[in-house]
């Protein structure tokens, strides 16, 4: 039973009222931690663009106080999703009373942009990447070509017979040594100083990996399941409140039937929440 449901009787209509104060205050302790900065980012194109974004380590270590105010609780450590510019900070908790299991989800959900630190190497190294690009492009292709071609009739020379290029991978994974042994015969055979422009390239991209400054972006609203499912900025913060029946948890149950000292207990750790939230 998720906390907040519509229901008639007084118990549960307690709990939903501790339950939105939690919500209520954990929204606002959101909006401060997510209070954003502006900051200056580098397009692609050399541009100089102004942003907001947020640092989400205080949202960590806010998390971090509640887990350790909280040890009668069980908590799974802080958990951050990474899917591609989409990012989810979020922790669990559940405590039992009784046959009754009360669980909670908070969670943080913010997109994530990439931009260049406004430095000027970050021109430079575009400006020589482009250079050696324009150099290499015919070359790599060619490369590449005259590569697979050499590959192959080493591998004949060694009693591979009737092999095509799509045979190349199966080959070179059950042998190591023989992939090796070629490919260092290959970059001997190559000219040094497309090889010396080859490892420049890789050079400069990570350089320009390097660069890269993240930019934080949510919004400081309540999100539901379904919200959250779907990519939508934003927090949750959530209850559950299950039933065990022959150690089978029941989401659906009649809540007249829970023992009195069970409903004080409940209440009781609804109200640690609160405390806790206001600090």
């Amino acid at each position: 039973m998720r906390l907040g449901i519509k229901s008639s009787d007084e118990f549960i209509q307690l709990l939903n009222n501790k339950n939105e104060s939690i919500q209520k205050l954990f929204l606002e302790k959101m909006k401060e931690l997510t209070r954003t900065v502006t900051v200056k980012g580098m397009l692609g194109d050399s541009t100089i663009a102004e942003q907001n974004t947020f640092d989400p380590i205080p949202v960590q270590e806010y998390f971090k106080k509640i887990i350790k105010n909280l040890p009668d609780w069980v908590s799974r450590d802080i958990t951050i999703t990474n899917n591609e510019d989409l990012r989810r900070i979020f922790v669990k908790f559940e405590l039992k009373e009784g046959n009754y299991l009360l669980s909670c989800h908070m969670s943080i959900q913010f997109h994530v942009l990439l931009f260049y630190k406004p430095d000027n190497k970050v021109i430079e190294y575009q400006k020589e990447l482009s250079e050696i690009i324009d150099k290499t492009k015919n070359i790599e292709t060619k490369l590449a070509e005259d590569s697979d071609q050499y590959i192959l009739e080493k591998l004949k020379e060694i009693g591979h017979k009737d092999l095509e290029h799509k045979d190349l991978f199966q080959v070179f994974y059950e042998n190591d040594n023989l992939r090796d042994k070629i490919y260092k015969e290959i970059e001997e055979k190559s000219e040094s100083n497309v090889q010396d422009l080859l490892k420049r390239k890789k050079q400069l991209f990570n350089e320009l990996d390097n660069l890269l400054m993240e930019i934080y972006q949510t919004t400081s609203v309540l999100i539901d399941d379904s919200k959250l499912v779907t990519g939508e900025e934003g927090c949750l913060c959530s209850f559950d409140l299950e039933h065990f029946k022959n150690n089978i948890k029941e989401g659906m149950f009649d809540p007249k039937k829970i023992p009195v000292r069970v409903k004080e207990k409940l209440s009781e750790r609804l109200d640690e929440f609160i405390k806790i939230m206001m600090i």
